[in-house]
């Protein structure tokens, strides 16, 4: 069973993200905060990971950077998970390390394949 650590601190957003992975037979690892993904991501090792970029502490353009740095970083696929749309975003997100991004709000229908284009 793949496992996917999605580190985001929307309750909502992490129910919505949770409820897709179960019915399509992913594992979630889930925190909320960037120092607490950084942490997992190198205790836990997922198949791949959903990072939000506004989060309380360190963001997730930091949290992605570390885990570059980690021993984690390996081929973990990383994706962001942002509502930002501004000119930029995209481009800040993937110099940080991220391999992908994905718009919110999300969308119950389209999440899974977005996920499986890094998987």
């Amino acid at each position: 069973m793949k496992r996917i650590l999605v580190v985001e601190d929307t309750k909502a957003n992490m129910y919505l993200i949770g409820f897709v992975m179960k019915e399509n037979g992913y594992d979630m690892i889930e925190t909320t905060t960037g120092e607490e993904g950084v942490e997992l991501a190198v205790k836990e090792m997922p198949d791949m990971i959903l990072m939000d970029i506004q989060l309380p502490g360190i963001d997730g353009i930091e949290a992605t950077r570390r885990i570059r740095e980690s021993k984690a970083d390996g081929e973990i696929p990383i994706a962001a998970l942002t509502s930002f749309a501004m000119t930029g975003d995209r481009e800040q997100a993937l110099k940080a390390g991220c391999n992908g991004y994905i718009e919110k709000p999300i969308d119950p229908k389209t999440i899974m394949s977005e996920i499986e284009k890094f998987l």
